[in-house]
């Protein structure tokens, strides 16, 4: 939504600040909640790379300040419910995709042993470790 103001009897569009729009992208991202979809759908369609995050927060600065707020807590909250609720029918309606990730063993026992305590499977502990934010800062840069 854009704004208007009124000065010296000309009007001008105010473009949407920072907090209207995660406003905005929130209350698409719970609209969508609402109708109960798969988390794959949900993800694909709030934070996929064509989904309304993407489209509002289209450069690595933006989307980095939009993580900070509470409405993407908020939306990261709805991708774990939906998570829970996970239904057979996802792999039907997006393809899944494998990937080969190296890592020392004992980081490979650590996320073992942190599943098995979660009582969880591995797959499931990466999954939610990948789709929560991390800190650019913590992400070493290929030389």
């Amino acid at each position: 939504m854009v704004d208007t103001q009124v000065l010296d009897g000309t009007q001008y569009q105010q473009q949407p600040q920072q907090s209207d729009k995660s406003q905005q992208v929130y209350q698409q991202a719970e609209r969508l909640f609402q109708q109960h979809p798969d988390w794959v759908t949900f993800f694909r369609e709030v934070l996929g790379t064509e989904g309304v995050v993407r489209r509002y927060y289209p450069d690595h600065s933006s989307m980095a300040s939009f993580e900070k707020t509470e409405e993407y807590n908020g939306i990261q909250q709805m991708v774990a419910k939906l998570r829970e609720q996970a239904r057979s029918q996802t792999a039907a309606q997006e393809p899944t995709r494998v990937i080969t990730v190296r890592m020392p063993k004992s980081l490979h026992e650590s996320l073992r042993a942190e599943a098995h305590d979660r009582h969880t499977s591995m797959n499931k502990l990466c999954i939610s470790k990948l789709l929560q934010m991390i800190d650019e800062q913590l992400v070493p840069n290929e030389v």
